[in-house]
């Protein structure tokens, strides 16, 4: 019975580490936020996070892509995001974690449609109301 016992919480720790591991967040930088200003080129609507793929322009006008993390649709919609919130073509302006990589990525804070709303990283992570 005893060794019945260690072998199942042997396997639910088994199964928790990866989990632990997907939630991570530990390659973003926290401590930090920029905004970025672009072109949509996808946004994905999928699970477990979604992503706004997206061009963005610096000084020079040369133009480097970016990847953008976000929270599940599922929490995503408890701050008023839709699947059709954004699209191909859009300009969006957003405020992001970058990647502590300083490769052009980021975790979402904030972002700006093009009709000026303001949207969150799910509940908590977002504009004031």
């Amino acid at each position: 019975m005893k060794s019945r016992l260690l072998n199942v919480l042997a396997a639910a720790i088994a199964v928790a580490i990866p989990v632990l591991a997907h939630h991570s967040f530990t390659m973003f930088d926290t401590t930090k936020q920029i905004t970025i200003t672009g072109t949509v080129t996808s946004f994905e609507w999928t699970n477990p996070h979604s992503y706004i793929e997206i061009d963005v322009p610096d000084e020079s006008g040369a133009v480097k892509h970016w990847s953008i993390e976000m929270g599940s649709p599922s929490i995503l919609q408890q701050s008023g995001w839709k699947f059709s919130s954004l699209k191909k073509g859009d300009k969006t302006t957003l405020v992001i974690n970058p990647l502590k990589t300083g490769l052009a990525g980021g975790f979402l804070n904030t972002a700006t449609l093009p009709t000026g709303k303001v949207l969150g990283n799910g509940p908590g992570r977002g504009p004031q109301k």
